[in-house]
C-alpha cells in the first residue's frame, strides 16, 4: 500500500515537472528574440535548447539527476528570465498601461488625502 502511494506521488511529481518545462518552453518560444538581448539574458535559442532538452529528458530519460537539473533550469526561467522579458516588452506589472507616475502597486497614490 505504501509503495503504491509513493509511486503515485512520484508519478505526480514527474508529471508536474514535465508540465512546467513544457509551459516554460512555450513561453520562451513566444517571447521576441530582441527582448532577450534587451533584458541582458542569454539568447532565445539558448533557452529554447535548454528547455527543449529538459522536456526531452522528462519524457525519455528516467534519471532523477537530469530531471532535477532541468527543473532548476525551468525555475530559473520562470523566476529570472520571464519577468525580465515581460519588463522590457511592456507586459506584466512593470509595464505602463496608461497609469500615472504616482500610481502604486495597488492603485493611485494620493499623498494621504
Amino acid at each position: 500500500m505504501l509503495l503504491t502511494a509513493f509511486g503515485g506521488l512520484m508519478w505526480l511529481l514527474f508529471t508536474a515537472m514535465l508540465l512546467l518545462a513544457v509551459a516554460a518552453l512555450v513561453m520562451a518560444g513566444l517571447a521576441r528574440d530582441d527582448a532577450y538581448r534587451a533584458a541582458n539574458k542569454q539568447s532565445k535559442m539558448f533557452w529554447l535548447i535548454i528547455l527543449g532538452v529538459t522536456v526531452a529528458v522528462n519524457l525519455l530519460v528516467p534519471m532523477l539527476f537530469l530531471q532535477i537539473a532541468g527543473l532548476i533550469a525551468t525555475i530559473v526561467f520562470f523566476v529570472d528570465v520571464r519577468p525580465a522579458l515581460q519588463q522590457v516588452s511592456g507586459g506584466g506589472r512593470g509595464g505602463r498601461r496608461g497609469g500615472s507616475s504616482s500610481d502604486g502597486p495597488y492603485g493611485p497614490y494620493n499623498g494621504g488625502r
